[in-house]
């Protein structure tokens, strides 16, 4: 259990410190704007909400209230941990799933444009689940106390 948990926390770093601030960037900014803008905005589940989830059909006219709190605990919860590089990988994984329904039962009809912000942290959210948090995130402390090793930033 230990090693499964060690490879999900586990951050990729690439040779240079600014690389991985400059990749860190996205998932800071989009974290913040998802959990502030987008799931913050949508905190409690308003009836609005429940009501558009139960739109979608299937599983999702069965228990709309249980998939409106998930969306909206996946955009403020992940978001908040995608900003820490906290469980990072858990989090786009979260976020990964909310947006995809986003994009294909909620924002299909919009066009292009009405999708775009469920796309931007769908691909965000991708590249949060293949690298995790960079060097730049709580992740990598965890991984240095789980693993027994000092992970030096070198300029």
């Amino acid at each position: 259990m230990k090693t499964l948990f060690s490879k999900i926390i586990t951050p990729v770093y690439t040779s240079a410190w600014y690389s991985d601030l400059l990749l860190a960037a996205p998932r800071i900014i989009g974290g913040y704007f998802l959990a502030v803008n987008f799931g913050g905005s949508k905190f409690p589940a308003p009836d609005w909400f429940v009501e558009d989830v139960s739109k979608f059909g299937g599983l999702f006219a069965l228990f709309p209230g249980f998939f409106a709190w998930a969306a909206v605990l996946a955009e403020t919860v992940g978001g908040i941990m995608l900003v820490l590089g906290l469980g990072t990988r858990i989090a786009g994984f979260m976020v990964a799933c909310t947006m995809l329904v986003a994009v294909f039962f909620q924002k299909w009809g919009d066009g292009v444009w009405g999708m775009l912000p469920a796309m931007g942290f769908l691909w965000i959210s991708l590249y949060a689940i293949v690298m995790g948090s960079g060097r730049f995130g709580l992740d990598r402390l965890i991984a240095e106390k789980i693993n027994h090793t000092k992970f030096i930033i070198s300029i």
